[in-house]
């Protein structure tokens, strides 16, 4: 049996499975993590510890059809000064409950459009963040860039308030591909601002690019990679597009009939990633290529890759703060999310508390069972004896767990004394193996595509 065959035949181009940034994914969160007991996570940080921080800018001046992110299109900036004013706030109730010398190891804006701030938006912000948590040594700064909606002068502020990674969404390059989907960015564009990135030594640019994209072939696909690839990105993230226009409003605009089907996604995903392996970069994980200087690609040869809710990083800090509308934290208690709704966000910070509304306690088997996840999706391996050393549990268990990955997917699953591990023609079912282990309720988290 073929290849292609074994994966049609184990579901691959039917399953819809979650992409496994948290565990459980936040379909699963509850009413349990309240604002008084985010409070006292925070509280509980330990004194001197490197935490990360990721800043949430739910606003853009266009919003792209295929984007299913948490955002609100604005043409003035009255409503994105008043934002910021309020993670400002928000920034200074952290800084009331963090313990002593807390600092940060990653930062991260994201969005929505964080560059769509001005420049004495960006400056102001900045110094808010730094006051309330400085930067450690050796911290990464990063920034999602809007190639539309950036100039030198914000660009200029962000370098000098520390930036060190940017980010650019990409998408794709081809003019039919970017009218279907609502998102126009030249390719001149593109190289222009990565070149101004790159003017202001700014050590690291990282490009997202979409597979699974409306009207996207083969050749389509091959020549936005090319194109990609004259920017020399350090970090690209080769995302399946996930069309789900019953969730989200926009995307009913794009066409479902010209919508890849999952074999063609399938192939998309190959030629790209071939792209990347022919120009010298490292494959990591099931979607994420770097150059083997890069943190990252560091990061997968020695063990310390991670998942979080930007995908992979090589970030160890156990505490993930989210600000902002809509940000979710991780903490090793747990998962809080911030009311989604700005209105909502602004009116509990205004009222001087957090706005923890969802999250969840981890309780039983969560985080062995969010290991095994984490690993399987970082390294295609499970080490038996790091649960067995790390967690309660022992080997009669995770035989069991084991077994039960091993019987559905027979070969595609090595299981010996080492632990489990995914063979390389396997691989593009990784999330589904990763599925196995997890003890929630599948139904709820239906609405990532199945590649």
């Amino acid at each position: 049996m073929d290849k292609e065959s074994q994966l049609t035949r184990l579901g691959l181009f039917d399953a819809r499975v979650p992409r496994y940034t948290s565990y459980p994914t936040a379909p699963h969160f509850g009413n349990d993590v309240s604002p008084a007991l985010f409070t006292r996570w925070i509280e509980t940080i330990p004194a001197g510890s490197a935490i990360s921080l990721y800043l949430h800018v739910p606003f853009c001046r266009r919003l792209c059809w295929f984007c299913a992110c948490r955002t609100q299109g604005t043409s003035s900036d009255e409503p994105v000064l008043a934002y910021v004013q309020t993670l400002k706030a928000e920034i200074a109730l952290l800084k009331a409950h963090l313990p002593k010398g807390v600092h940060l190891s990653r930062l991260h804006w994201g969005g929505g459009t964080p560059t769509l701030l001005k420049p004495d938006m960006i400056r102001d912000l900045a110094a808010t963040v730094f006051d309330a948590v400085p930067m450690g040594e050796g911290a990464e700064f990063s920034v999602e860039i809007d190639p539309d909606e950036v100039d030198a002068a914000r660009l200029d502020a962000l370098a000098a308030a520390g930036m060190n990674r940017a980010s650019i969404g990409v998408q794709d390059f081809d003019p039919e591909i970017q009218a279907t989907i609502g998102r126009i960015q030249p390719y001149d564009l593109t190289k222009r601002v990565a070149d101004m990135i790159r003017d202001r030594d700014v050590r690291s640019l990282n490009a997202d690019i979409l597979y699974g994209l409306p009207h996207q072939t083969q050749a389509r696909i091959a020549d936005s990679v090319q194109k990609l690839l004259t920017l020399s990105p350090d970090r690209v993230a080769l995302y399946g597009y996930a069309h789900v226009p019953w969730m989200s409003r926009r995307q009913q605009l794009i066409p479902s009939d010209a919508i890849p089907t999952p074999q063609e996604r399938l192939k998309l995903f190959e030629t790209a990633a071939q792209l990347f392996d022919w120009d010298g970069y490292e494959s990591i994980g099931i979607d994420h290529f770097a150059r083997p200087d890069d943190g990252l690609a560091v990061a997968a040869r020695t063990g310390g890759l991670r998942r979080n809710f930007q995908g992979y990083t090589d970030d160890r800090a156990d505490v993930l703060v989210g600000l902002g509308a809509s940000s979710i934290s991780r903490f090793p208690q747990g998962y809080a999310q911030n009311a989604s709704g700005t209105s909502d966000y602004t009116k509990s910070v205004r009222a001087g508390h957090f706005t923890t509304h969802r999250g969840h306690v981890f309780s039983g088997e969560d985080k062995l069972r969010g290991r095994i996840i984490e690993a399987l999706m970082c390294d295609f391996h499970v080490s038996r004896a790091e649960l067995l050393r790390d967690f309660a549990t022992d080997d009669a268990a995770l035989s069991a767990m084991f077994a039960a990955a091993k019987a559905q997917f027979g070969e595609m699953v090595r299981v010996d004394a080492d632990g489990l591990s995914i063979p390389v023609p396997a691989r593009p079912l990784t999330r589904m193996v990763a599925r196995t282990f997890d003890a929630y309720d599948h139904s709820k988290a239906q609405h990532s595509a199945a590649i």
